[in-house]
């Protein structure tokens, strides 16, 4: 199969990057998602809302506070196109392109949502359920383009890469570059190379590293692995981000419960109802989510709390909770919870992957072909620790920048139709085994949320490398002789990705941000950035 643009993934980043090249009606594009349903990904299921400006907010101040919460590790340049680039976008895609009806006042402005370390309310909602809107707007938009061919059930399962794939021996003395991916069609069974001019990887984070997450099941860092074994340079992998709020119940996937909450004054309690959070840092419930993460994680841990008490009801009247955050209401009344009368209970999951494939500020990656937006991209913008609600902005003000960036180059030279060789599976032996793969799958989910998940020291580190490599080891003979399925795919990539995070994790020894050492020593030169976020006093 041949394509002029292929894009992996269906999220916010990877839809509008679709939609933006399906402007140029000569251009074919196709996109390919795991998914059953298109859907299906983090993007659908963001709560909070979108960040813009607020009525009396400026670009300026919008940076200042993403800067501030990047704990000194945001690229300024990124973050200037963010909220410069990023509000207008808003418009122009969402409201007037996609019609995206974001809530109003009864007077008919737009009602903004507050934010943790947000100093003005800017945040575009939808109720609670911001991230499902956009997505249905978004994906009818692009269900109705005539030159895009969107196909889920699909499982990327490596780039398409020169010379590494080439059938020419002499390629070996080519520079690198990308010309697509192979993917595993999950109804068929067929692996099939897709060769494409350009490839832009929106696959989202990796969440399902670790044994408590908000993502969706295809959150496995299957685009990050894919691009560290192709060459691709990934950045700042050790900064994941914890979600301090998750609605404690059984299973790996926790169902998110909105940052917003606190925005609109929810406090958090231990479950003898005592509030804490005053001293572990004087903001209180407005503090960045990684403080308030591992405030939370601290308590559980010193207190053997299996979770603690998010409470609303004593701060709004019903009517005011049911129609500010209906889907958590009706996600809480399933689980026999009444958040009108009684606080939630929560723990914290891994939410975000502020690291990922290096970009710059077209979304180039530094493999030739090779697009990366979204949740899989470090364009610098999150830098040490996301601020609220700017994920969705990134992937949309990326997504119209990488396909901006594509439509100005000149189309690149095709690949022969014999220079791309068939999918080789002759050393198959017998099928993959399901109950061998979750069982590596849940070795790999403990060892990251144990040794690699909240706070981490030298010991836990180590131990948790150690363990992945000889994990790794057995997973790649098992990848080789066995047939392949979309677990078996994911498996590869979770033990791959976990990996890089956990080395990264190991070889930064301050505590910045998202990433916490209990054993962290203090930088040399300047020493950490001012705007570092801390449980307890600074390091001496």
């Amino acid at each position: 199969m041949r394509t002029d643009v292929l894009v992996i993934g269906c999220g916010v980043a990877g839809a509008t990057a679709a939609l933006e090249l399906a402007a140029d009606r000569s251009r074919r594009i196709t996109v390919l998602t795991r998914a059953r349903e298109p859907a299906d990904s983090s993007s659908n299921l963001a709560q909070g809302g979108i960040a813009g400006l607020g009525e009396d907010d400026t670009p300026e101040l919008f940076a200042r506070d993403v800067l501030e919460a990047g704990a000194g590790l945001a690229s300024p340049r990124a973050v200037r196109r963010l909220a410069e680039e990023g509000p207008a976008l808003v418009r122009r895609i969402l409201v007037d392109g996609a019609g995206v009806e974001f809530d109003h006042t009864p007077s008919g402005r737009w009602e903004f949502g507050l934010e943790a370390a947000h100093s003005r309310r800017r945040i575009y909602h939808v109720g609670d359920l911001t991230g499902a809107a956009i997505m249905k707007a978004l994906l009818g938009r692009l269900r109705s383009c005539a030159n895009v061919e969107l196909r889920a059930g699909l499982t990327a399962v490596d780039l398409l890469t020169f010379p590494h794939h080439s059938l020419d021996p002499l390629a070996v003395y080519d520079p690198p570059a990308c010309h697509g991916a192979y993917a595993l069609d999950r109804t068929s069974g067929r692996i099939e190379p897709i060769v494409a001019g350009r490839t832009v990887l929106a696959s989202g984070g990796l969440g399902q590293l670790f044994l408590n997450t908000t993502n969706p099941a295809g959150a496995r860092g299957d685009g990050l692995a894919m691009a560290f074994r192709a060459g691709a340079r990934v950045v700042n992998a050790e900064y994941v981000q914890f979600h301090p709020t998750a609605l404690h119940m059984p299973g790996t996937t926790k169902s998110l419960i909105s940052e917003a909450l606190r925005g609109e004054g929810a406090v958090l309690l231990a479950p003898d109802g005592r509030p804490f959070l005053q001293r572990h840092d004087s903001r209180g419930e407005l503090a960045p989510r990684d403080v308030v993460a591992r405030a939370i994680y601290t308590e559980m841990l010193e207190n053997d709390y299996p979770h603690v008490l998010l409470d609303i009801a004593s701060r709004h009247p019903a009517e005011f909770i049911r129609q500010r955050f209906p889907g958590i209401d009706a996600l809480c009344r399933g689980h026999n919870i009444d958040v009108t009368r009684q606080p939630i209970p929560v723990v914290p999951a891994a939410h975000y992957f502020c690291g990922g494939v290096l970009v710059d500020l077209a979304g180039r990656t530094t493999l030739p072909g090779l697009y990366a937006v979204g949740e899989v991209a470090c364009s610098g913008v999150h830098g040490a620790n996301r601020l609220a609600s700017t994920s969705l902005l990134e992937g949309l003000v990326w997504g119209v920048r990488a396909a901006a960036d594509i439509r100005s180059q000149p189309d690149p030279a095709r690949v022969a139709e014999d220079a791309v060789p068939p999918w080789d599976d002759a050393g198959v032996t017998h099928e993959a085994d399901p109950a061998l793969i979750q069982g590596d799958v849940q070795s790999i989910r403990n060892l990251m949320w144990h040794y690699v998940g909240l706070r981490r020291n030298e010991y836990r580190l180590r131990r948790a490398i150690r363990d992945l490599r000889r994990l790794w080891l057995n997973i790649e003979e098992f990848y080789r002789d066995a047939r392949l399925t979309d677990g078996l795919i994911g498996l590869r990539n979770m033990v791959l990705g976990a990996t890089v995070v956990a080395q990264a994790a190991q070889q930064n020894r301050a505590s910045i941000g998202c990433h916490f050492r209990e054993d962290a020593r203090p930088r040399r030169g300047a020493g950490p950035p001012s705007g570092t976020n801390r449980l307890g006093p600074p390091v001496e």
